[in-house]
């Protein structure tokens, strides 16, 4: 069964990113979450994956959901190829950003694009804001958000000073920053959906803890599994970035299992995420 509330990772995969994103999508996932930013991701090497999927696999473009992000040149290494030309304005630097992930993605049009940060200033960031709506109306992009926003006021700007609404929030979503709960809260009441990153590795201590342990034991299956299930009940949708195919597995199963008969549980660890 294809999984429907995960997203496959592929940040930090570099040459064994086509043959990761191959088997990712082959073991059960459909949504795909890369950036236009050769420091950390292998773009073009994630649509070379999709490629084999359609000419060996019978997959096709709708399938999947592809997800990329417009890196600001501050986030970039200025020793690898830019996308975009720095002396650029910020709106057509990601218009050169946006074509540079299309050919990369070997696609017409991207599911999502997300602002990868706040730019500088939230002027910045609101110009950078209006682009990508230019782009969604333009129907070459689907839904738009950001990533690595921690600051309620500026998904507050966006939607005042820009004009719309974000439709993803793509954060870090662990015990390191107290789950992000108010940005967290915010995008589960304005119905945006709210994506998380180093929800396991950021967490071993809630990975250990007795409550959680003992839905594990209960459930048999992996205290990992428990925490991405417990995310996936409260509006959070985790990025599953293994290189483990047994781990593909288990974060795939997950959708699958049944917390009811233990939502006493279930509700202490989130007592303990939401303090």
């Amino acid at each position: 069964m294809a999984a429907k509330n995960i997203i496959y990772g592929t940040a930090w995969k570099k040459e064994r990113t086509t043959a990761l994103v191959v088997s990712a999508v082959l073991r059960g996932f459909r949504a795909i979450d890369t950036a236009c930013q050769p420091k950390h991701y292998r773009e073009d090497l994630v649509g070379a994956a999709l490629q084999t999927l359609y000419d060996e696999h019978e997959f096709k473009r709708e399938d999947l959901f592809i997800q990329t992000k417009y890196t600001p040149i501050s986030g970039q290494d200025p020793s690898q190829p830019l996308p975009c030309d720095p002396a650029a304005d910020i709106p057509s630097q990601i218009q050169a950003s946006v074509q540079t992930s299309l050919k990369n993605l070997r696609t017409t049009y991207l599911d999502s694009l997300l602002l990868h940060s706040p730019l500088h200033t939230v002027a910045e960031t609101v110009t950078a804001w209006r682009t990508l709506i230019s782009l969604q109306d333009s129907g070459v992009v689907r839904k738009i958000g950001v990533s690595n926003t921690y600051d309620v006021g500026i998904l507050e700007a966006l939607e005042a000073e820009g004009g719309r609404r974000t439709d993803v929030v793509q954060n870090r979503w662990f015990e390191g920053n107290q789950w992000n709960n108010d940005v967290w809260a915010y995008c589960v009441r304005h119905g945006i959906q709210y994506q998380s990153f180093w929800t396991l590795s950021g967490s071993p201590g809630l990975l250990r803890h007795p409550a959680l342990r003992e839905i594990s034991v209960a459930k048999g299956c992996t205290p990992a599994q428990v925490l991405f299930k417990i995310a996936q009940m409260n509006g959070v949708t985790p990025l599953c970035g293994t290189t483990n195919e047994l781990h593909m597995d288990e974060a795939l199963a997950v959708e699958k299992l049944d917390f009811s008969d233990v939502q006493p549980l279930v509700d202490k660890v989130l007592s303990i995420i939401r303090a």
